[in-house]
């Protein structure tokens, strides 16, 4: 099992930048494909972007791509979400998870342990 905690969400300014984090403790983080997922209200939770294992792959949701960059230090057990030219529609809890390292993992279906959330309220 694994703890994930997230920090770094607040409120920016749309074309702004916002970098959010997520801590691993209590397992063995490099075990694990970690993900990124958000939910505004009333809608559902969905995918942002995943990285392998070692940090060697990563995958964005369209909505993403170009903009944000998922990054991770298994020496740290840590995993970072850089946000550049936020837009309003980005606004939303921040989740950060861990799950099975396979390509297709874009749901939360394939993922196991998840942090409580970090607000990001991009204004504009």
């Amino acid at each position: 099992q694994v703890q994930l905690v997230e920090s770094g969400g607040g409120s920016v300014q749309a074309g702004g930048s916002l970098r959010l984090s997520c801590v691993a403790s209590g397992g063995t983080f490099s075990n694990y494909a970690m993900g990124w997922f958000r939910q505004a209200p009333g809608k559902e939770r969905e995918f942002v972007g995943r990285i392998s294992r070692s940090g060697s792959r990563t995958y964005y949701a369209d909505s993403v791509k170009g903009r944000f960059t998922i990054s991770r230090d298994n020496d740290k057990n840590t995993m970072s979400l850089q946000m550049n030219s936020p837009k309003h529609e980005d606004t939303a809890v921040y989740y950060c998870a861990a799950g099975r390292d396979v390509v297709v993992a874009t749901t939360t279906s394939w993922y196991d342990f998840w942090g409580q959330g970090t607000q990001v309220t991009v204004s504009s």
